[in-house]
């Protein structure tokens, strides 16, 4: 499965397979877009970069964050973007997608769903074994996946609210 933290400048993604208790991390990354690029050109850096990734890994399903409060409509509208080019990589390979809000992302990776950043990296690299703590974007990618693999574990389906869009 692939996860994704949409952004128009940094985009984590992060891949996973294998049994939700104990997934195999196949892959995890930062998109990143030079800030000298036009939004147009880097949204569309984001979504080839996505469907090089679908296209190599060749996943079953992709979960995303879903959308969260911000106080700047041009935040909003820029987060709104980004998202959208990751759900047209996913949507041109037919693959069904699935949102998760924040909180609870973070209440199945911490415990706690207002964990800060850091919170979530350590923890993602604790329950997954890995070598070293990801950057936060690539974190939160992982976290995407560990909750959405959460979900679908019919042990702990109950405890995360899943929505396919």
């Amino acid at each position: 499965m692939l996860a994704i933290d949409p952004a128009v400048r940094n985009t984590g993604y992060a891949v996973l397979e294998g049994d939700p208790r104990k997934p195999a991390v196949l892959a995890y990354e930062v998109i990143r877009i030079p800030d000298r690029l036009p939004q147009s050109a880097a949204l569309s850096a984001v979504r080839s970069h996505l469907v090089n990734v679908i296209t190599k890994f060749q996943p079953d399903e992709v979960a995303v964050e879903g959308i969260i409060y911000v106080q700047s409509h041009r935040t909003a509208i820029s987060m709104g973007a980004a998202r959208a080019a990751a759900l047209i990589a996913a949507a041109d390979h037919g693959l069904p997608v699935y949102e998760y809000a924040p909180r609870k992302i973070k209440m199945a990776v911490v415990g706690k769903g207002t964990a800060d950043k850091s919170q979530v990296a350590f923890m993602v690299r604790a329950l997954l074994g890995l070598a070293e703590t990801p950057p936060p974007d690539a974190a939160d990618a992982l976290a995407i996946a560990m909750a959405h693999l959460q979900a679908s574990d019919p042990l702990k389906a109950r405890l995360l609210n899943r929505r396919q869009i």
